[in-house]
């Protein structure tokens, strides 16, 4: 864990890196989107949350994606929160990790950053052995997640549903120019914008 020397009224102290960003209401989700990750962001934001409901938090998002219903866990909390969210793409945010993106308020890239969306795959195991209906159960399920992911997408662009399929047949990628013109992105982080505050 990375630690800084600073200095405090009690005289030098080394304080965890990600302590001091925590106390600036600065969290990260650099990691896959899983039932860990994504109760860990929850209890940090829970905490942030119940220090100030009004001061803005940023989520910093690099992260390949990863679990739906642990992506959408932490999804829900965020657009429920009163406090107002930005979020700040510093990699690559792709598949669950877009989605977590979309959830800012304001949602910044910096300029060579990318953002991947996707329909959602089938990540069980293997069908073979199972029966029509319960492969058609599945399948239903699969489309149920689909549309959920593409509301969030259309609501988030203002894209019709019908462009959002489009876009999420294949893994699409956007540059940041492109996120902004498509509506995923509010704007280009510049030095001046990424340390705005409110």
């Amino acid at each position: 864990m990375a630690r800084i020397i600073k200095e405090t009224v009690r005289g030098l102290d080394v304080v965890a890196l990600e302590d001091e960003l925590f106390l600036n209401r600065e969290i990260f989700l650099t990691e896959e989107v899983n039932p860990e990750t994504a109760n860990e962001l929850i209890k940090e934001l829970m905490v942030l949350e119940a220090e100030d409901d009004e001061a803005e938090i940023t989520l910093y998002i690099n992260s390949p994606g990863g679990e739906v219903t642990s992506g959408l866990a932490v999804y829900d909390y965020l657009t429920m929160m009163r406090a107002p969210i930005r979020t700040v793409s510093i990699g690559t945010a792709a598949s669950m990790g877009a989605i977590l993106f979309l959830a800012g308020d304001k949602r910044q890239m910096l300029p060579h950053t990318r953002l991947m969306i996707h329909d959602p795959s089938y990540g069980h195991a293997d069908m073979s052995g199972k029966k029509p209906h319960e492969i058609q159960h599945e399948l239903d399920k699969l489309n149920e997640t689909r549309e959920v992911i593409a509301k969030i997408i259309s609501v988030k662009t203002g894209k019709s549903m019908e462009e959002v399929y489009k876009a999420t047949a294949d893994d699409t990628y956007y540059n940041a120019e492109e996120a902004v013109a498509f509506g995923l992105a509010t704007e280009i982080a510049t030095w001046d914008t990424l340390r705005k505050r409110g």
